[in-house]
């Protein structure tokens, strides 16, 4: 019985740990400034090659992020409150480049259906200073 009662508390434990280490969840606009830090901001550019820049982080209702490494590009699209990180991006794209005023169709990745669109506005590329 005390051998049953010493693995419950392990197991309990083993539970709860995880739960109080558990950080607290960033807001997208923090979750931006903390990809930032460190950056410094570029002239901004109407177009980006996507070749090379695959990694796309969406930020909720905040903006979109292209690449990674030295320079990251930051593009707060018109209507950003149709952007959610669980949603599909679907591009038309005429090239291997995306530009100010494309448009982003919002596809809701459950069910599939049309939730809106986003307008892209300049890129901003932000560089690691050193």
């Amino acid at each position: 019985m005390r051998k049953l009662a010493t693995v419950l508390a392990a197991g309990a434990a083993l539970l709860v740990g995880p739960a109080l280490q558990a950080r607290e969840r960033l807001t997208p606009q923090q979750e931006l400034a903390k990809l930032l830090e460190g950056r410094v901001a570029g002239t901004p550019v109407s177009c980006i090659s996507t070749f090379g820049h695959s990694n796309l982080r969406v930020l909720d209702n905040t903006a979109l992020v292209y690449g990674s490494g030295r320079t990251i590009y930051v593009n707060v699209p018109d209507n950003p409150d149709v952007l959610d990180d669980d949603d599909v991006l679907v591009t038309r794209q005429f090239g291997s480049q995306l530009c100010r005023m494309d448009i982003v169709n919002v596809v809701d990745r459950a069910g599939g259906f049309y939730r809106g669109f986003v307008g892209l506005n300049d890129f901003v590329p932000y560089r690691k200073v050193g």
